[in-house]
């Protein structure tokens, strides 16, 4: 680009340095001197336009997405009600299976003690999914105060145009500033900020138990119910061959009934919709289990990344001003200030608020060896 426009201003500046000289040797008229004035003036409004100190690939590559960016937050923002009316209505299904189909079965099989194991167990397990994912839905993630200068900024929103303070980051689906921003989750139809991040994690990871749990426990009866299927579909086609061969005094095959149908199909869709589940989403949560054990969010490694290799090539070494280990980040992340919550607070439903208001980050009490507290972006 700049070889081009160099080519096409090269010979329109030789001409003009030539009138110049021409004009101040030979006392050039009025009109010649103020049109050269007025070429002048342009060439520096124009520089003054397209001037931007901020400016490079990345400015780039963000103005020629940003129709992509557009239409994906539109889209998520109208059908986030859609995807968790989609999650309600897959997790009923799976429940009601369990209940109607795979219940009467393990009953007649299971023992005592194995049938009270998994009772306790899957309910546990099914309280924790919907109390965390109503609480990551209904939990604001938080905003910082507008129209206040009394809070520790480190800059400006661009879009804002309030202060931001640390780890605060623009949503572009919900048009405003979300503290500790995460990412914006379509399936919660919400933000993953400062005040629901726990509650977002613990749906994701017990969410995973859960199908994993539906998934190995229901390997027999999907085996089972495959067969059956297999054997419905021979069936069917002996039943069609008979009735086109067979006499007044031959008798059908026998056939399944409706509700044997209904519940090999039913068992068959468990075990494939909870095993493709806790693929997916234990993936997810793995990755973010290993951003937590490191301190950060999934915008904060992008941004991480980048200065990490920006201090590399320089010879330094970055360090995470949030990183406190990875026991204590567990601690922090979970809010576990003493032993007994790792029971009340992590295997028990419970609403307690985050340590800090998500504007100053200094180190809470239960990290071991406290840092002094570093403002980053």
């Amino acid at each position: 680009m700049r070889s081009q426009r160099g080519l096409l201003l090269g010979p329109a500046r030789l001409c003009l340095r030539l009138l110049l000289l021409l004009g101040y040797r030979r006392r050039c008229p009025p009109l010649l001197r103020g049109l050269v004035q007025r070429w002048r003036y342009g060439k520096v409004c124009l520089r003054s336009l397209m001037y931007n100190s901020f400016g490079g690939s990345d400015t780039a590559v963000e103005a020629a997405f940003e129709p992509v960016y557009w239409l994906v937050d539109n889209v998520i923002r109208w059908f986030g009600v859609v995807f968790v009316v989609l999650v309600v209505v897959l997790t009923s299904s799976i429940v009601a299976i369990a209940y109607l189909c795979v219940l009467p079965l393990i009953l007649q099989t299971y023992s005592v003690p194995r049938l009270c194991w998994h009772f306790f167990y899957s309910h546990w397990n099914l309280i924790l999914i919907v109390f965390h994912y109503y609480q990551a839905i209904t939990t604001p993630p938080g905003y910082p105060p507008q129209g206040r200068n009394d809070i520790a900024a480190v800059s400006i929103c661009k879009k804002c145009i309030y202060p931001k303070p640390a780890r605060t980051h623009h949503c572009s689906i919900c048009n405003r500033c979300v503290l500790k921003m995460d990412h914006h989750c379509p399936w919660l139809n919400n933000c993953v900020g400062h005040y629901n991040h726990r509650h977002f994690f613990s749906f994701c990871f017990f969410m995973t138990l859960g199908c994993v749990y539906c998934s190995y426990g229901s390997w027999d009866l999907f085996r089972e119910a495959y067969a059956a299927i297999e054997k419905m579909k021979q069936l069917d086609k002996n039943k069609l061959q008979a009735g086109a061969n067979q006499t007044y005094h031959q008798t059908p095959p026998p056939t399944f009934s409706f509700r044997e149908r209904i519940t090999h199909k039913s068992l068959i869709y468990l075990w494939f919709l909870c095993s493709s589940v806790a693929l997916a989403l234990g993936a997810l949560t793995a990755w973010h289990a290993v951003l937590i054990s490191r301190g950060e969010t999934s915008i904060e490694r992008h941004i991480n990344k980048k200065e990490r290799r920006r201090l590399q090539a320089r010879g330094r070494a970055f360090k995470n001003p949030y990183n406190y280990g990875c026991v204590d980040n567990w601690k922090v992340f979970l809010g576990v200030d003493t032993g007994r919550h790792w029971l009340t607070r992590v295997l028990l439903p419970s609403s307690h608020l985050p340590h800090g208001n998500g504007m100053s980050w200094d180190p809470p009490p239960c990290v071991a060896t406290p840092s002094a507290s570093v403002m980053a972006v």
